[in-house]
């Protein structure tokens, strides 16, 4: 046996020669694994959140494969385990809900097992920053690949976006524009191979988000799923991932806080997904950067976005990567002086030096600096009486002329109340109105579902009506789009301000000044609040206890308290 490397986590199961080194390796072998996979080579887990309830990433079988072939061409012990998946488009109530414990999985998983580094496949949205959120917390040398995005949508001669479209036909619907064949119609013509949305929604932002953390092999954010350059990037990740172990470079010498401020950059240049500020906050707090909300206020101000995609514009994906994908991307930001060009990625190079020589294929698709798609257009954050611990919009999906907006607010008291009101034509609201939803965040739903984007009453759609201000405590999708106002902390559940807001209320939004606020006397409000009560858990049992007990607001990531910070790849106890 060959002299085994007494850093490597793994020696400490498979290097013993007593019984429970017997026991290891014995068990190991009844799927045919020879005798020198256990002399000192580095293991390398494989964690696959495939299941054939998450669409999106129903691929991964044949990702991992590709995965495997690299771990095995440069040397190491590839090993394949499932963790929770998180399918959005069908987990009720929400996917968000679970981030937090397929990240207890992911964390508990690794750090259980005989692994040296860990190759994590992801793409569904809560999958990418739920188990890099767990690999974080045990901090071994790691590396994710993301499964892709779809092809483009086509119907009609027309490109349709998964998520964008849904929610236009959805609207087209409800105001009799297109029949119920057509819709049907659409769903076929949508989603057409594997792979997650094709827009620049949640999955997208995350798969370029760890692109520009550089926990992601180059290329990684925009390679369709069918290409088969997908399956080049998960093979050469299983190479490396060998590689980092060997040079002992764990995956928090990748996540610095100057990884965390060229994803932020990188976030306002895509006009990425406003769920990526949480996901973001959570990742961070996990390796233990300091990582706040007006970080991405003060870091995207004076950004442009420059990627012309749904729900912003209107490419997809498929054309993203053809363009030249994020790496173009990246070279605008650093020509600029808006990247840290030394930052350390998982290919052992730069940033910068994976990017510097980008080419971009089409200008009309990425955008350069100084002709942008739209200027200025990063996550706003907002602060006033109605947000005090803040609240954000996504300047790039709004309406202009509602970006400074006065009037009376409509209120809706919890989801079902906003299904069971908002198609009543004797509903008293119009264009002007600001439509406010409350309880519906992180203890609120449970989960902060992605309802922030509020369909509008059928009547003024009939009227042509397109966009109104909304908002809420809760999230929306990255695919959708409007002069929608999300996140507000603290939320009502938790007793914030919105808890008080009343039809009627006047609120004043302004994005240009980062103000929110409700013009409600503060007597009037004192009066109110001694009236308002704490609402109830929604379950007193099980993992919605635990999550209603101890999730943070979205403001902190909305991890839950227990879980921020690392623990370390320490071995857990000998079993004698």
């Amino acid at each position: 046996m060959k002299k085994s490397n007494p850093r490597q986590r793994s020696i400490q199961w498979f290097a013993r020669q007593d019984i429970y080194g017997f026991i290891y390796r014995s068990w190991m072998k009844n799927r045919g694994v020879p005798q020198d996979m256990f002399d000192g080579r580095p293991v390398i887990g494989i964690c696959n959140t495939w299941s054939e309830l998450t669409p999106c990433n129903t691929h991964f079988r044949v990702l991992a494969d590709h995965v495997r072939h690299g771990v095995l061409d440069a040397g190491g012990f590839p090993l394949e385990f499932p963790v929770m998946s998180l399918g959005e488009t069908l987990m009720r109530p929400t996917a968000m809900l679970y981030r937090n414990l397929a990240s207890m999985d992911v964390e508990e998983s690794i750090r259980a097992n005989p692994l040296d580094g860990v190759v994590l496949l992801a793409g569904c949205d809560k999958t990418t920053p739920a188990t890099l959120m767990g690999a974080c917390s045990v901090d071994l040398p790691t590396i994710l690949v993301s499964g892709g995005p779809m092809l483009s949508g086509k119907y009609h001669g027309k490109d349709i976006g998964s998520g964008t479209n849904t929610w236009s036909m959805s609207e087209d619907l409800r105001a009799g524009r297109i029949t119920l064949e057509e819709f049907h119609e659409a769903e076929s013509c949508m989603h057409r191979s594997h792979g997650h949305c094709m827009t620049m929604g949640t999955a997208s932002t995350m798969a370029s988000m760890i692109e520009a953390l550089g926990v992601g092999m180059p290329g990684n954010a925009a390679i369709p799923a069918v290409d088969a350059r997908r399956y080049v990037l998960a093979r050469m990740a299983g190479r490396r991932i060998v590689e980092l172990v060997k040079e002992k470079i764990s995956v928090s010498r990748i996540l610095t806080r100057e990884a965390f401020e060229n994803a932020i950059r990188a976030l306002a240049a895509i006009g990425g997904s406003t769920n990526a500020v949480i996901h973001l906050t959570a990742i961070a707090r996990r390796i233990g950067v300091d990582l706040a909300l007006d970080d991405f206020d003060r870091l995207g101000r004076g950004v442009h976005t420059l990627v012309n995609l749904m729900p912003s514009g209107k490419y997809l994906m498929e054309d993203f990567y053809y363009a030249g994908g994020l790496p173009a991307v990246l070279r605008e930001l650093g020509e600029n002086h808006l990247l840290h060009r030394d930052a350390l990625t998982v290919n052992g190079k730069t940033i910068w030096e994976n990017s510097k020589d980008a080419p971009c294929w089409n200008r009309d698709v990425i955008h350069g600096l100084k002709s942008p798609f739209k200027k200025d257009a990063g996550i706003a954050v907002l602060r006033g009486n109605l947000c005090p611990g803040g609240a954000i919009i996504k300047p790039s999906a709004a309406t202009p002329k509602l970006m400074t907006h006065r009037a009376r607010a409509v209120v809706f008291e919890s989801i079902e109340d906003f299904h069971r009101r908002i198609d009543d034509p004797e509903l008293d609201i119009d264009e002007n109105c600001v439509m406010v939803l409350k309880n519906c965040g992180p203890k609120g739903y449970p989960g902060m579902a992605e309802v922030g984007n509020m369909p509008l009453p059928p009547k003024l759609l009939k009227k042509g009506v397109t966009d109104m201000v909304r908002i809420s405590d809760a999230r929306m999708s990255g695919t959708a789009y409007g002069t929608v106002v999300l996140h507000v902390c603290p939320e009502a559940a938790a007793g914030g301000a919105l808890a008080l807001v009343e039809n009627g209320d006047v609120i004043e939004l302004d994005v240009e000044k980062r103000r929110l606020v409700l013009l409600v006397a503060e007597d009037v409000l004192l009066k109110r609040r001694k009236n308002w009560k704490l609402p109830p858990p929604p379950l007193e049992r099980g993992y919605w206890k635990l999550y209603f007990d101890h999730v943070l607001q979205a403001s902190e990531g909305a991890d839950l308290d227990f879980l921020v910070g690392k623990s370390g790849a320490f071995v857990p106890r000998d079993n004698h």
